[in-house]
């Protein structure tokens, strides 16, 4: 359960989500619920260096299991 109380302090927030597949989530949290963490997909946009750059959505929010999370952290650390 700590990533839940992580997952709703992140609420609304760019993170990047590793799972035990060996797989990196990097979205926004839209929505957190007892079992689920919902992310919309996102990518830095290419081309404007570190100070322009930011984030462009792609895709539609899906759902990752919270058993399933490895690791979390604050996507902004990564760029």
């Amino acid at each position: 359960m700590p990533y839940y109380h992580l997952c709703c302090r992140y609420h609304g927030q760019v993170v990047r989500i590793n799972d035990r597949f060996g797989r990196t989530h990097i979205g926004e949290i839209t929505r957190v619920t007892r079992s689920k963490v919902f992310i919309r997909p996102v990518r830095p946009n290419q081309g404007y260096g570190y100070y322009g750059g930011g984030y462009g959505y792609y895709g539609f929010a899906y759902g990752i299991a919270l058993g399933a999370i490895t690791g979390l952290a604050l996507a902004a650390f990564f760029w």
